[in-house]
């Protein structure tokens, strides 16, 4: 869900059986059928007015999950599909200005399979499918799709991150991608793909600095940072679709906590479902503190220069937060004024305190300069 400008409110929404319209397929107009024809869609998108109570039904040819605002001309609401096996290995798209003045979804949307500039030419050419060798005379498709999905505030680039095997459900390692639309984003987008270093493994969720920094969490208990402009050999070429380029732009935390038995050490059974980054300091550690959504720990995981600050939740045993959000009410209120809105909330919640009378609940977090403040 995302709020605009305007204070309508954008959902993923499944609007219908998963056949698409004719328009997406094969033999359609639409730019991206053209390169890209779509079959089917799980999931569409909606639009709210809390004004008027109107409903807007956005139907999409592509898949979408998550869903973010870029701070373009076009003001492009892009999409995450959630993996390859639901969504075809696309980043989706609409041009939210073209959809206000039309009304005309079907021309506003858009989309793009992943490519990697594997023939190192700096364009996107010709490529070969995902399951097909790479040609070092073409350019080679991915069948990853985003899960997380951030434009970045530095430059025109949209950043994603997909899963690994174990949620995936495709052979391939999990990354961090980069994509740049380009002036025809259908024809001329270009990825980049950047695997987790040895020893570390499936990232989840992605958000961006305001310094452009890319920061992720991982399932092998770690906290990640990516610096692109740490970078130091070609990010494209032949053996850029392995993603095993830039190893100097990671930095790797590893999250405190236990480690499961006969495991490497150097992991930990901590994990986070997701990260966000607090670019404005709505809850007092700084600007551009990233924070995980713990739910190893059952807390919300802040690292401030190196160190982590561990926000326990006591209450309910088992709280399980999906994300986290920032909002400054009253700037000139001090702590009172600011704080950090997080969710409990899981499929499971009869194995949590309260057992099946539990329900989801929101919370408040906020930062005291000392324990009696008031």
């Amino acid at each position: 869900m995302m709020m605009d400008e305007q204070g309508k409110v954008w959902f993923t929404a499944r609007l219908r059986p998963p056949a698409n319209p004719d328009y997406c397929k094969q033999g359609s107009d639409l730019p991206s059928a053209k390169v890209a024809p779509q079959a089917t869609s799980l999931r569409q998108l909606s639009r709210f007015d809390p004004v008027t109570a109107k409903w807007d039904l956005i139907n999409t040819c592509f898949t979408t999950h998550h869903l973010y605002f870029d701070d373009d001309a076009n003001q492009t609401l892009w999409t995450s599909s959630g993996g390859p096996a639901l969504g075809g290995g696309l980043v989706g798209w609409l041009d939210t200005r073209q959809f206000r003045a039309s009304g005309d979804a079907i021309k506003a949307q858009g989309w793009t399979p992943l490519i990697i500039d594997t023939n190192g030419n700096g364009k996107r050419d010709a490529y070969v499918e995902h399951k097909d060798p790479v040609d070092p005379t073409k350019d080679k498709r991915i069948a990853a799709s985003f899960y997380g999905i951030m434009p970045s505030p530095v430059d025109d680039a949209i950043w994603g991150q997909a899963m690994d095997r174990g949620f995936s459900r495709v052979d391939q390692p999990g990354y961090l991608i980069r994509v740049v639309p380009g002036p025809d984003p259908a024809n001329t987008a270009l990825a980049e793909v950047y695997q987790p270093p040895e020893g570390t493994f499936g990232p989840r969720g992605i958000d961006i600095g305001l310094d452009g920094v890319v920061w992720t969490v991982l399932s092998s208990g770690h906290f990640a940072s990516f610096d692109r402009r740490l970078c130091k050999g070609p990010l494209n070429g032949p053996t850029a679709a392995e993603g095993k380029q830039c190893p100097e732009g990671w930095k790797i935390w590893r999250m405190p906590g236990p480690q499961f038995s006969g495991l490497d050490p150097k992991g930990s059974a901590n994990h986070a479902y997701y990260v966000w980054v607090d670019r404005y300091n709505t809850f007092g550690l700084g600007a551009n503190v990233p924070i995980a959504s713990a739910n190893g720990s059952e807390s919300l995981l802040a690292l401030v220069d190196g160190q982590f600050v561990n926000m326990r939740n006591p209450y309910p045993l088992g709280f399980f937060t999906k994300n986290v959000d920032g909002r400054i009410d009253d700037p000139g209120a001090g702590w009172k004024g600011r704080g950090l809105w997080t969710t409990t909330g899981t499929r499971t919640s009869f194995h949590g305190e309260g057992g099946k009378e539990a329900s989801p609940k929101v919370y408040k977090v906020q930062m005291r300069p000392d324990p009696l403040a008031h």
